[in-house]
């Protein structure tokens, strides 16, 4: 699904987020592998499960062609900063749920993206009758957790000892949930 453009300023960085298309395609796949290395929210490492350019390409193709699947970039003077993904399930028991996820260059954080990724991809949500958003979250991102419960996300369950970071340490994820049927 394609949305339309939007523009923002915070803080004097002027971005806008809107709907990936396939020139996209090289700079997601070398931004993917950047933000992975950042931070430990992620699920990867840096490099681990690459997407290259042309696997961006035709992820962004299926996901504009699809009813429900949106995939969004944050663009800030040209350069792609970050994105966000919304998978729907296209088996009828699970038809009205859809998947989230968001990351963003470790620069940026702070200035409202991953907020208006996820205002973006509730609304289109909501305007095609998908009324359960699930997402997973590391316990330890804190903050992550507080934007998705002030958007209506309630925890749903912990996946216990689900990964081990850098520290050598098992970390708890957080399955959360909104749901507006």
């Amino acid at each position: 699904m394609i949305v339309k453009q939007q523009s923002f300023e915070v803080r004097g960085l002027r971005y806008s987020i809107r709907s990936a298309n396939e020139e996209d395609a090289a700079a997601l796949s070398q931004l993917r592998v950047k933000i992975d290395g950042e931070t430990e929210h992620m699920d990867r490492e840096a490099g681990e499960a690459f997407i290259s350019a042309e696997g961006f390409k035709e992820l962004i193709q299926s996901d504009s062609e699809r009813e429900r699947n949106l995939f969004l970039v944050a663009v800030a003077d040209s350069r792609l900063i970050g994105y966000s993904r919304c998978e729907g399930i296209y088996l009828k028991r699970f038809a009205h749920k859809a998947e989230f996820g968001v990351c963003i260059l470790k620069e940026f954080w702070g200035y409202g993206i991953g907020k208006e990724l996820l205002r973006t991809s509730l609304a289109w949500a909501d305007s095609i009758g998908i009324t359960k958003m699930t997402l997973h979250v590391l316990e330890s991102n804190k903050s992550a957790i507080q934007l998705y419960e002030r958007f209506g996300f309630q925890i749903e369950g912990i996946l216990k000892n689900d990964k081990v970071l850098s520290d050598g340490r098992y970390y708890n994820t957080v399955v959360m949930g909104r749901f507006t049927g």
